[in-house]
């Protein structure tokens, strides 16, 4: 069963684009990148899919150069079956973090012109400063996560839900009673099930929950594999321990990620690499805490405040106790672990709809927001409530001349749409239409 995804219509796009280059699709495992890249493979009359851990004889295609009569030689000399049809062939090199090697070829082929290429991996942003070396100037990056909710409810055969929002936000007209319930209830089974597109697929087949525990353990489990796989000596048990903190710490009242929580005597210094490679791996999203909550948002922060998020909220969900997971999905109680879980899925949302994460928190504790986004003009915090309360901060930012750059803030919660004194409220189902909302109103 495939499901539909965003990076359909890149791909389509990307095929007849007058000034198209090899293609570099990066994210996390199992979010869907080979299967995506091998439909659209059925648009040529050739696609040759070389996965380099499957087939490690392939990693010899280099030996005689980097130039596309070299490789395709080479591979048509491992493979007789291949075909090679200048103008109409897609070559895929999968799991190219086996071998970052093919990366120069990159450049050749992009001059050569006769085949389109594209390569993919679950953990390219591990070697991504090798493969960018090798051929800066000569590709495109696309970077792909696991499904995010308007790609959810496509699945569901819910075309037309995002515009409807999205009509809902502009006009600020609150949803009726029977939309709140049912995208509500949309949005807590893909908050549970997580974008994984295998697991979605599965609920959806079987109109179940049925065996999706088990499927996003599995997933935990590969992570886990790929770090004693890929990080080296010491970093492999830093990495972990990390890993393994991030839901501990989301269940704090305080949610900035503590190092010296993770092992006796942990620094900064010796740990900073762990959480770049499980960011760079695409299992995790960095949230950094603003120096002042002014614009510009990039070098306006603290590199040593941060809080960690899971890239994926299924995951997140997965990795908590067994009682709060069965609370979870029996009761659909989100608001258990001190809202860390809300603000999980928002974080996740706001990443995959294109923003980078910011925060702010005053060094007195006395003013606290848990999200910044910007228009072209103005900043705007994001709040997020695991019920509808009041929004101190929210209201000091809006409110005081301190703050210039801020005239209005938006508020998550479990509440319906509406406004009052520069604080516009929307369903938490609304988070994935923040950049398109912000994008056509005016602040």
């Amino acid at each position: 069963m495939y499901l539909e995804r965003k990076i359909d219509r890149y791909l389509r796009a990307w095929k007849v684009s007058e000034k198209k280059k090899p293609l570099i699709v990066k994210g996390a495992r199992q979010i869907g990148k080979t299967e995506s890249i091998c439909k659209f493979g059925s648009t040529y009359k050739s696609c040759i899919v070389i996965n380099f851990i499957s087939s490690p004889a392939f990693r010899t295609i280099t030996r005689d150069g980097y130039g596309a009569d070299e490789i395709t030689k080479n591979i048509s000399l491992i493979d007789d079956k291949v075909n090679f049809i200048p103008g109409d062939t897609l070559i895929v090199f999968d799991e190219v973090q086996s071998f970052p090697d093919i990366a120069t070829s990159l450049k050749f082929f992009s001059i050569d012109g006769r085949y389109d290429v594209i390569c993919s991996g679950s953990l390219l942003g591990i070697n991504y400063k090798m493969i960018e070396s090798n051929s800066v100037g000569y590709k495109e990056d696309y970077i792909m996560h696991s499904m995010d909710f308007e790609e959810f409810l496509w699945a569901k055969g819910r075309r037309d839900a995002a515009d409807e929002m999205l009509d809902n936000m502009r006009s600020q007209k609150p949803f009726s009673d029977t939309q709140m319930q049912v995208y509500s209830q949309f949005f807590n089974d893909y908050c549970i099930l997580g974008g994984m597109p295998a697991i979605v697929a599965s609920y959806i087949e079987k109109n179940s929950f049925e065996g999706v525990l088990q499927m996003q353990n599995q997933i935990l489990l590969d992570y886990k594999e790929d770090v004693r796989k890929y990080a080296s000596g010491i970093e492999q048990a830093r990495i972990m321990n990390v890993f393994n903190h991030i839901p501990v710490q989301l269940s704090k009242d305080n949610k900035k990620f503590q190092i010296s929580k993770v092992a006796t005597g942990a620094r900064f210094k010796d740990y900073w690499g762990c959480i770049e490679w499980l960011s760079d791996a695409g299992i995790i999203n960095v949230c950094y805490c603003m120096n002042f909550p002014e614009l510009p948002l990039r070098g306006n922060y603290d590199e040593l405040k941060y809080k960690i998020y899971f890239a994926d909220s299924g995951l997140l969900i997965a990795s908590l106790d067994e009682e709060s997971q069965e609370d979870l999905r029996a009761n659909r109680n989100f608001g258990v672990y001190k809202g860390a879980l809300y603000e999980n899925i928002v974080a996740e949302s706001l990443v995959k709809s294109g923003y980078d994460l910011y925060y702010y928190k005053r060094e007195d504790s006395t003013l606290e927001q848990d999200f910044f986004v910007r228009t072209k003009k103005s900043l705007v915090p994001v709040e997020v409530k695991s019920n509808n309360g009041r929004a101190k901060s929210l209201k000091t930012l809006i409110e005081s001349d301190k703050y210039g750059d801020i005239s209005v803030g938006i508020k998550l919660a479990n509440a319906n749409i509406g406004e009052s004194k520069g604080i516009i409220t929307f369903p938490y189902f609304c988070a994935f239409l923040l950049k398109r909302y912000l994008k056509e109103v005016e602040y």
